[in-house]
């Protein structure tokens, strides 16, 4: 089956990957995440994932109660790679090839972000696992996922949520919530409609990436929304 994209950034959010739990990580989910990522590797999709880290510590959260910012955000940076080296890990025992590399310096754990080399290996078909955001504080991993997707050429971030789209409102708390089938860039920054970050989507528009919203609940989601099958939204410069 044709794919839609076949240059995609995958973006998780670290709280899909709990499962059941209220903290850590579901082994279950983690594999069958993982098993998605695969079919979708097999297809012949070039592949990067960007894990956020709020299954386990949330900078902005740290930050509210009184800590330092940037500590706090470090400490969310360390929470990410956690979640990637648990990926890397069911990913390669699935047999799917599988490389994290870091924004911060932890050679004994991961990879430096070396862009020329880090794009060469996913050109040849790794799954390449970006860790620890930017490597800067008062940087969300939407963001870090924006620029390493425009970093890696890539066509779509594909962000899976809780949600099937983008609504006017949230619809678990709104009855009357609109889900939009395709809206601008623009529009999401006007409405402040929450997809991602201000940061993410102007990096995004300003590279004519496309941001695909989906819903990784139901089963091979990944594979069917490349497809263009189920209900997904598309972000896109042309409405």
């Amino acid at each position: 089956m044709k794919m839609k994209y076949k240059r995609i950034l995958l973006k998780l959010s670290g709280e899909g990957l709990m499962g059941n739990k209220g903290f850590g990580l579901d082994e279950q989910k983690l594999l069958e995440t993982a098993e998605e990522i695969k079919l979708v590797h097999q297809a012949g999709v070039r592949m990067a994932l960007v894990i956020g880290g709020g299954n386990i510590f949330r900078g902005l959260s740290g930050a509210a109660t009184g800590m330092d910012r940037v500590r706090a955000d470090y400490m969310g940076m360390l929470a990410t790679v956690i979640n990637s080296l648990a990926m890397q890990d069911a990913l390669q025992r699935i047999g799917v090839p599988a490389r994290i590399v870091s924004g911060v310096m932890m050679p004994t754990i991961c990879e430096p972000y070396i862009q020329p080399k880090i794009k060469e290996k996913f050109e040849n078909g790794e799954v390449i696992i970006f860790s620890a955001g930017t490597g800067s504080p008062f940087f969300t991993t939407d963001t870090g996922a924006a620029l390493r997707a425009a970093e890696m050429g890539c066509e779509a971030i594909l962000k899976a949520t809780q949600v099937d789209g983008v609504y006017s409102a949230d619809p678990k708390k709104d009855k009357n919530a609109v889900r939009f089938e395709k809206v601008s860039y623009d529009e999401i920054l006007v409405k402040n409609l929450k997809v991602m970050d201000a940061s993410a989507i102007a990096l995004a528009r300003d590279n004519n990436i496309s941001i695909v919203v989906f819903s990784m609940h139901e089963k091979e989601a990944l594979y069917r929304t490349l497809e263009g099958k189920g209900d997904f939204t598309i972000v896109t410069n042309n409405e």
